[in-house]
């Protein structure tokens, strides 16, 4: 039987049900107020959510405008449902779904650029949120400088009107904003980098400069950045999705996401005069200093992931809980941990033993599918805050790095295209071009192959390759995964 398509007439007319949650509040009260940037499964399971419970909670006019900045895909899927989709939560307790209506529309960037810059410009709008991931803010990982040399920074610098990166429309929408004399929005990173918002502020204001000075002073003086560290595991949209949506809700949903139980959002509470929702009052955490948090999150779970998905990914093993139910990488994980651990300084009333004891549990969820292959995705721009960064500290304090180490290795290994059964790998990363230009240019010696993405110093830093024990460590840990595979090198 062909079920009736979600839609908002639709669940008007439905009576509803105990068994599937809905909007608590008049929709036709909402107002385009949060425009996100980089509309994915994430911030549908995460961000929206925080809001939705608001407007459930005490009403409101938080409306969200989702944008896709590279493809019409999540606006096909959303626009016939007049925005509604369906949220399951997965847990030992079994499946929760619930119908979320924050979202009031997609835009397609690339579609018309016009209309993104448009909304963005509107006095309406007053905080814009990006999940752009790391490789969407065009710039250089190692440094944090924005890369003017990056084709879509240098197009928006000679096409205000029509940008195509984050970066870009938010300046030329800042411009917009002053020269209109609109308050600006407030600017909130919810992407996992260090310092997020002090980042993407140097990003916007480097953009601006090179343009207009007194708008790089103005954005300087007069626009929030705060720093925000989001959490929750949420897997790519798979088929048994939209089946599992249409049982739970009695409505065809073409955009459906899945997410653990567990969430966390750490925000920095330096908004400007526009206002925000009050997330506090459902669960987030306001908090005038962000960094210890993030810190811990992306040194203990971002990195464990990050090394869980390189090593499972050689091991074969498809997703996380396969590979955290690999007692060899299950062992291998509790060995990282405690290389990270003493590196990370915990956040107020917060035992790490405890956080990684936690974390192990979410890895291990059966309910949560979360591919190895999508967690490997974009390692050039995750490496240097997720693992680097430690093995500097480690490196500098005089302590050995051989969990850390392996765990470089394992994405050397990864990045060059083919596993251990002699399978192509598809890697996905901006700088594949490079990465297997510099291991095909270096031949088939280990040492040579590593030497040669060490040189990469958008990755590795000015300063990493010439660290005699940072390089045997990747190299001994390099050698062998080639000579005895991603499990035994795991084991030793």
């Amino acid at each position: 039987m062909t079920l009736p398509r979600l839609s908002a007439a639709l669940l008007a007319a439905v009576p509803p049900s105990p068994k599937v949650a809905r909007p608590g509040y008049d929709r036709a009260a909402l107002r385009p107020a949060i425009v996100h940037l980089g509309l994915g499964a994430f911030f549908r399971a995460h961000g929206v959510l925080y809001t939705e419970d608001v407007l459930n909670l005490q009403g409101g006019d938080w409306g969200v405008i989702g944008v896709s900045l590279q493809r019409p895909d999540q606006r096909d899927r959303l626009a016939p449902q007049d925005g509604l989709y369906t949220t399951m939560e997965r847990g030992p307790a079994g499946l929760h779904a619930r119908i979320v209506g924050a979202l009031l529309g997609v835009l397609v960037a690339p579609e018309d650029p016009a209309a993104v810059l448009a909304r963005l410009a509107d006095a309406q709008t007053r905080i814009v949120s990006l999940t752009v991931t790391e490789k969407g803010y065009c710039h250089d990982p190692a440094s944090g400088r924005l890369r003017l040399d990056h084709a879509d920074i240098a197009h928006d610098l000679a096409q205000p009107d029509a940008p195509r990166s984050a970066v870009g429309f938010l300046a030329h929408a800042l411009s917009r904003r002053r020269a209109a004399g609109i308050a600006p929005f407030t600017v909130l990173c919810c992407d996992n980098l260090p310092h997020n918002g002090a980042l993407l502020a140097g990003l916007v204001q480097e953009f601006c400069r090179v343009q207009d000075g007194d708008l790089a002073d103005w954005v300087a003086r007069e626009v929030r950045f705060p720093s925000t560290m989001v959490d929750r595991i949420v897997p790519a949209l798979a088929e048994a999705d939209h089946a599992a949506a249409e049982a739970a809700t009695g409505f065809a949903d073409a955009a459906p996401v899945g997410h653990e139980p567990f969430r966390q959002w750490v925000v920095e509470d330096r908004f400007g005069p526009l206002g925000r929702p009050a997330w506090e009052s459902v669960g987030a955490q306001l908090t005038h200093d962000v960094a210890p948090f993030e810190h811990m999150k992306l040194r203990l779970l971002n990195g464990a992931h990050s090394a869980l998905a390189y090593l499972g990914y050689l091991a074969g093993h498809q997703t996380i809980v396969e590979a955290v139910q690999d007692p060899v990488l299950r062992g291998y994980l509790q060995r990282f941990w405690a290389e990270a651990r003493p590196m990370v300084p915990p956040p107020p009333g917060q035992d790490l033993g405890d956080y990684t004891d936690a974390l192990l549990e979410r890895f291990a969820n059966p309910a949560i599918r979360h591919r190895t292959w999508q967690i490997a995705m974009d390692g050039s721009q995750k490496l240097p805050q997720r693992l680097l960064a430690t093995a500097r500290e480690r490196l500098a304090a005089g302590l050995p790095i051989p969990a850390i180490a392996l765990a470089v290795a394992a994405w050397a290994r990864y990045v060059g295209g083919v596993d251990e059964a002699g399978t192509p790998i598809d890697v996905r990363d901006p700088m594949a071009a490079e990465l297997r230009a510099a291991l095909n240019a270096a031949g088939e010696d280990p040492a040579a192959r590593i030497a040669a993405l060490l040189r990469l110093t958008e990755v590795f830093g000015q300063d990493l390759p010439g660290m005699p024990r940072f390089v045997a460590a990747v190299t001994e840990a390099y050698r062998a995964l080639l000579q005895d595979g991603a499990r035994a090198a795991a084991a030793h």
